[in-house]
């Protein structure tokens, strides 16, 4: 008896009921599991495998995570994400892949702990998941459960065949089975940015999703809507005074080493995700880096903006076109700011110390983040030449 032959009216009812409990009872529960403080750190089976998910890659990655330097850069979660789930069973406990996943999910759970990483599943609010496998919608209690027998750290939540459910309603209710579950799981709202979740999402889960999904390229969009990361960059100016620590706007995963943009481009889209105090979710082939890829992953001073304690996302302070300066405050008082050059040819842009905020400040050292390298004492301004489709990063201290 497969999935869609058991969905029974007791089982919908059952889920209103839930519902309608969680909507009533939604500021007695507001999110408080005092994790991702900063931007969770980590890789995501889907960019680069989509469904082609494994026991033995999942291993692999986290192998690579280990011997490749990410872990030391800072990167814990290993995350499977869709289709490694295939069926429920006659007590509705959901069943893994048997086929991909031979030792099951406990065991590769604790394998990946065993790396001293942290492991992550996807699971889906609606009663599918995007590619046809079983979701979470009214079984959110008993999966949380399951998760958390299983060791799971992190919980990709999305939001594919949800008809006309409530999305705050439902993610709530997730939320609260996941606190029930007893285990401490990251909580990443994957709703694309539908329903406003940077209005609600605080209370709700540790990360939300601002827009549809991205794409392997500088400035695109293709057939199913999916986003080059330059037009998911513009979306997010303005929302970052929804996000700080425990709560984070999500750009989605990182694209860096798919192939399809050159080491300029993606050293940009790795220094926005930074600036933008977003989740560092790789989602490239770990095993088969090139240096040039690893480098930019695991640029341990770029990573520090990011993961800076005071929590505070990064903003677009200038825009003259095609050449934007940008900047981000940190905890020691400094400013973190990005010259970014979208046009076809290399261009000097400026910056004066009053844009990225100091208001009273003339003089102020500056380190390049990518070169690695103090680059003096500059008074009321700075400028450099930036690359075509690339930025200048830089550390400004007075």
């Amino acid at each position: 008896m497969h999935l869609r032959e058991r969905i029974s009216v007791p089982v919908f009812v059952l889920f209103v009921v839930s519902l309608f409990f969680v909507m009533s009872t939604r500021q007695l529960a507001a999110l408080d599991n005092g994790l991702a403080l900063t931007p969770p750190m980590g890789w995501n089976s889907w960019n680069k495998f989509r469904c082609d998910v494994s026991e033995d890659l999942i291993r692999d990655m986290a192998d690579a995570m280990v011997s490749s330097g990410m872990k030391d850069a800072g990167y814990q979660y290993i995350i499977i994400d869709d289709c490694w789930q295939v069926d429920r069973d006659e007590q509705g406990n959901i069943i893994p892949d048997a086929g991909r996943f031979p030792s099951g999910m406990k065991a590769l759970a604790d394998y990946v702990h065993s790396k001293g990483l942290k492991f992550g599943l996807y699971s889906d609010a609606g009663r599918f998941t995007c590619q046809r496998r079983p979701g979470s919608r009214g079984y959110e209690f008993q999966d949380a459960r399951q998760y958390a027998a299983w060791g799971v750290d992190y919980l990709k939540y999305d939001w594919c065949a949800h008809r006309k459910q409530n999305a705050e309603a439902s993610y709530a209710l997730m939320r609260d089975a996941l606190k029930a579950a007893g285990r401490p799981i990251v909580f990443s709202i994957c709703e694309w940015g539908q329903n406003k979740p940077w209005l609600w999402g605080k209370n709700v889960g540790n990360l939300w999703r601002t827009t549809l999904d991205i794409k392997d390229c500088w400035d695109c969009i293709d057939k199913k809507n999916r986003r080059g990361w330059t037009r998911i960059l513009d979306f997010q100016n303005g929302l970052e005074k929804y996000a700080g620590p425990g709560h984070w706007n999500d750009p989605d995963m990182l694209e860096i080493g798919n192939g399809n943009m050159t080491n300029t481009e993606y050293r940009a889209h790795f220094s926005f995700w930074c600036l933008l105090a977003a989740p560092l979710i790789a989602g490239n082939d770990l095993r088969t880096m090139s240096p040039e890829i690893k480098e930019i992953l695991a640029n341990k001073e770029v990573i520090a903006i990011d993961q800076d304690s005071l929590g505070v996302q990064g903003h677009k302070v200038r825009d003259d076109g095609d050449f934007e300066v940008w900047s981000k405050e940190l905890r020691d008082g400094s400013r973190a700011m990005i010259l970014f050059n979208r046009s076809k040819s290399d261009k000097e842009i400026s910056a004066s110390w009053k844009e990225i905020g100091f208001s009273d400040v003339t003089t102020a050292k500056v380190r390049d983040l990518w070169r690695h390298k103090d680059l003096g004492k500059f008074k009321d301004s700075f400028s450099a030449t930036v690359p075509s489709h690339g930025v200048v990063m830089v550390k400004v201290t007075p």
